[in-house]
């Protein structure tokens, strides 16, 4: 294996100044002229890197789709609307610029970290190699079941979605027939993976910029309305009260509070960037353009559709309120039927269709290389990295794939019920798991200063850092304890525990493995990681190569754009 494990490095060359060098120690040079000694040939070099016999087959366009994909979906297709009527026009924007603001440096971070380490896996990894085993072992664990739980939502919601137009037809169908699509495309190579993802999210795009085209000629008058202009934001208002009485100001506060936390939910799934570099082709140049284009696919398709459905629909239209996965329930389909346009419903649920299958593809891929990291970290069974030749570690995909099929709890109502505080667990994942990947560039960015590697020389440094990094952590952190406040407007013991069960349930495994440490390997086990005994090496790229194949960067803003949308 051309990277080196926690088992005793082979002998050195003769000549090699790594000789009788302890595990880990090993300069960079020292790795890399081990490295040639095995085979000079970079792609090889790249291939081995990626992890247990995973291959290297996603191009430059399929991670560029994959983190588009990770942005758009039922959040901002569906979940936009109960935003808006929470918070009102203005505290939508603002909300969702703040969020936005903490996703792009947790995607800095990310970048930074991948670029020179991508291993399967990514953060899930960095958090148990730069901060502390018991962080990585408890964000991996509840992020894996995030993903597995999810994943049966989101078959869940293709059988609500088909039922918009067919009510009679049983939810169990669809579950299990879309459980066998996925499945099946799991286990092909990860470019199946890659290209199935490329063409949905394609129509996630498409969708999206057909709706911005929509929004500017409904607001200039083009529908039934009129001319909109800001209309809305008088009357109604630009902010909505929530929860407390509407005539004190702390009312719109508290809206305003709750829609960042929904927007918050809304972005998880940017990080699928740092999954993917682990079996991504020459992951130097393609993961850093993946991530530059991060803030232009933000801006575009995030800012600009809440700024619109906040000018087309009145924060009190009594349709933003409608519970359910279906058209009925999306702000786009709720601004076509105000314009008067009846024709849209039907194409925005083929949509939706099409958003949740990407989401349950994305689902069982990102839970899968999750497993496959904790197993090559000892954090779970080794027989999770089992790999069929292509690459695919298909006994990962099989017990992800698995918790799929707790979709058909919802059929009977108590299985329902049990279903919703299984998903009010993984809730919160996402924002723990921002949380670990911003600790984690902190502690590698000390790594790398006690061990002599210049951030200057990285292929992709973080803006900003570490005062953005700070800055983000602090608000993902407050966040993460403050999404549950409803709880306490009145106090409700129910409300507490689906709220706050995930974090109780993080702790739980934190504290686990702290005692499991201690009582196995000892008290020196269980302190964090010194900068100075960091693995900062095992994984990483040569930062003297050469980046092959190098692409001209676009210059002009339009050309950014055009780039940041399809890659």
């Amino acid at each position: 294996m051309a990277v080196r494990e926690s088992t005793p490095p082979a002998p050195a060359s003769p000549g090699s100044s790594a000789a009788g060098t302890p595990p880990g120690s090993a300069t960079k040079k020292d790795f890399v002229k081990e490295q040639s000694a095995v085979d000079d040939d970079a792609a090889s070099f790249a291939e081995h890197n990626a992890g247990p016999e995973l291959k290297r087959r996603l191009k430059s366009r399929h991670l560029q789709m994959i983190a588009i994909g990770g942005t758009i979906g039922t959040g901002l297709f569906i979940g936009s609307g109960s935003a808006l009527a929470k918070s009102g026009p203005a505290g939508i924007l603002i909300g969702y610029c703040f969020i936005a603001s903490i996703v792009y440096s947790i995607m800095m971070s990310l970048g930074e970290m991948a670029t020179y380490i991508p291993v399967t896996g990514g953060f899930t990894t960095y958090a148990a190699r730069f901060v502390d085993g018991s962080l990585g072992f408890s964000m991996s664990w509840i992020y894996w079941f995030s993903w597995a739980i999810t994943f049966a939502l989101e078959l869940v919601a293709t059988g609500l979605i088909i039922q918009y137009w067919d009510d009679s037809l049983s939810i169990g169908i669809f579950i299990a027939i879309f459980w066998v699509v996925i499945f099946v495309i799991n286990l092909f190579p990860v470019s199946w993976y890659g290209e199935a993802e490329f063409w949905m999210s394609s129509i996630k795009v498409i969708t999206v910029i057909g709706f911005l085209i929509f929004g500017i000629c409904i607001n200039a008058g083009a529908g039934q309305q009129g001319y909109i202009g800001f209309k809305y934001w008088h009357e109604p208002g630009a902010f909505a009260p929530y929860v407390v009485d509407p005539s004190r100001p702390v009312a719109k506060w508290v809206g305003f509070w709750s829609v960042m936390i929904q927007a918050g939910f809304s972005f998880q799934g940017t990080e699928l960037v740092g999954i993917a570099a682990g079996e991504t082709e020459d992951p130097r140049r393609n993961v850093p353009r993946a991530i530059r284009m991060t803030f232009y696919r933000i801006f575009l398709f995030f800012i600009m559709t809440v700024f619109f459905i906040g000018i087309l629909i009145p924060y009190d239209n009594k349709d933003l309120n409608n519970s359910g996965y279906t058209a009925a329930a999306s702000p786009f389909v709720i601004a076509a039927q105000l314009a008067g346009v009846k024709v849209l419903p039907d194409i925005i649920n083929a949509v939706l269709l099409t958003v949740v299958l990407s989401a349950a593809n994305s689902n069982v891929y990102s839970g899968s290389r999750v497993l496959v990291s904790l197993a090559n970290d000892g954090m779970a069974p080794k027989w999770f990295k089992l790999t069929t030749k292509s690459g695919v570690p298909w006994v990962a995909v099989i017990f992800t794939s698995a918790f799929g099929f707790l979709g058909f709890l919802n059929l009977s109502s108590s299985g329902s019920e049990a279903f919703n505080w299984l998903l009010n667990i993984s809730g919160v994942a996402g924002f723990i798991a921002w949380s670990g990947i911003l600790i984690a560039h902190l502690r590698f960015m000390k790594g790398l200063e006690a061990h002599n590697i210049p951030r200057s020389k990285l292929p992709y440094r973080a803006s900003w850092a570490p005062y953005f990094t700070y800055y983000a952590l602090f608000f993902c952190v407050l966040i993460t304890l403050t999404q549950g406040f409803t709880a306490f407007m009145p106090w409700s013991t129910e409300e507490f525990f689906v709220a706050y069960v995930s974090l109780i349930l993080f702790a739980v495994m934190y504290l686990g493995h702290k005692l499991y440490t201690l009582i196995v390997f000892g008290a020196a086990a269980c302190k964090p990681i010194a900068a100075k005994d960091m693995d900062v090496t095992t994984g990483s790229l040569d930062l003297d190569a050469e980046i092959p194949d190098e692409v001209e960067e676009p210059t002009s803003i339009w050309k950014k754009i055009g780039t940041g949308i399809m890659g």
